[in-house]
């Protein structure tokens, strides 16, 4: 295996804001393209000053959806995240493990919400 990739979030977004869901889908193009290659890639958080859970779903979450969980263990790592942002990253994680093990039921329940609030007697 060669040299590992390193994905600067800062780089890839331009900006020290990784709030926008479209932001985190430049990274995941990045992180998609190096898991396909087993490759190993390291995703700096380096110069990051605002994080928001919709840029980490489409940054990272969604590779639970093509990837299994020791495939993406074993070739990302993180660097340089604060632990506000090592929790926040770990929530996004769980729940896309939820969402990819069973997406229809996920759906369902979340219709089930959805409409429960919408209900006014």
């Amino acid at each position: 295996m060669s040299e590992n990739i390193r994905i600067s979030m800062f780089e890839v977004v331009g900006s020290p804001f990784c709030v926008a869901f479209d932001d985190g889908q430049k990274v995941h193009k990045h992180l998609d393209a190096a898991l396909r290659a087993n490759q190993e890639v390291v995703l700096s958080f380096q110069n990051v000053t605002a994080l928001t859970a919709a840029f980490l779903n489409a940054a990272v979450g969604q590779l639970y959806g093509t990837f299994n969980e020791e495939h993406i263990r074993s070739l990302l790592k993180i660097k340089d995240a604060v632990p506000d942002d090592i929790s926040l990253l770990g929530r996004v994680v769980d729940d896309a493990k939820l969402y990819f093990k069973d997406p229809e039921r996920y759906k369902q329940i979340i219709q089930e919400v959805l409409e429960e609030e919408s209900y006014e007697p």
